[in-house]
């Protein structure tokens, strides 16, 4: 595994770091598949997943080869390339385990897809949210297709549009960021609140949150009722849940 991406595991919480911070944490296809693989093997690892990033920045998005240094792909071979993002996102969304995001500096492209990505997200009041591609003549649905579920069809169509610089307060408003925290201290309090109490629960209960929050948006509402239903009785009268 590189270096510019560290996983570190204690048997209950992997926390995973982009180690980039002198290049803002910006990651090539190759490091996306590797954060990709660390995602969909973090429930053989841990209970839970903490992203994080070194330095000033969270992520300032893909580093893709641009201008003559881009290579002319057919429509096909440009579909298979981009999988990789798509199956990061993916990631994100399958696992059985939360994931949990701190984000400082610059959260852009990929980066803020990521950001929005996660369960929960936790930034500091000097996080900024933005998708820039549409401003430099690139369509952005692959970055677009991250928030889905995570905002409005209103607040998309105007942060992909506007590529406005979306600042931690506002992200939290439109639905990017769970939690604003005030300076870095209030940031990593706050990371290590939310883990804390992520992690004292019983794991089946843990488990059956992410599943509900993954599986309902897609169902009818009477589907979804009584599906929480069946997930209620199951877990609560499970061993797994008594001290």
């Amino acid at each position: 595994m590189s270096e510019d991406i560290i996983d570190h595991c204690d048997g209950s919480l992997l926390t995973i770091t982009l180690n980039r911070p002198e290049h803002g944490n910006g990651l090539n296809d190759t490091l996306i598949a590797q954060l990709g693989s660390l995602l969909q093997g973090a429930a053989a690892r841990a209970r839970m997943v903490l992203l994080r990033a070194a330095g000033n920045d969270f992520c300032v998005g893909r580093i893709a080869p641009r201008g003559a240094a881009a290579p002319r792909l057919e429509a096909l071979a440009a579909r298979r390339g981009r999988d990789v993002v798509f199956n990061c996102y993916g990631a994100f969304r399958d696992s059985p385990v939360p994931v949990v995001a701190a984000v400082q500096g610059r959260a852009l492209g990929f980066g803020c897809a990521i950001a929005a990505c996660a369960d929960i997200t936790i930034a500091a009041n000097d996080a900024s949210f933005q998708m820039p591609e549409f401003g430099d003549n690139i369509m952005p649905t692959i970055a677009m297709s991250a928030l889905l579920g995570k905002v409005t069809a209103k607040q998309l169509m105007y942060v992909a549009y506007s590529t406005a610089v979306l600042s931690a307060d506002r992200a939290e408003r439109l639905g990017i960021v769970s939690e604003m925290a005030h300076g870095r201290r209030g940031l990593e309090a706050a990371v290590e609140r939310v883990c804390a109490q992520i992690l004292k629960a019983p794991q089946a209960a843990v488990l059956a949150i992410k599943e509900f929050a993954r599986v309902a948006p897609a169902m009818d509402i009477h589907g979804a009722v009584d599906y929480a239903r069946s997930l209620h009785a199951v877990v609560n009268s499970s061993s797994e849940m008594r001290p």
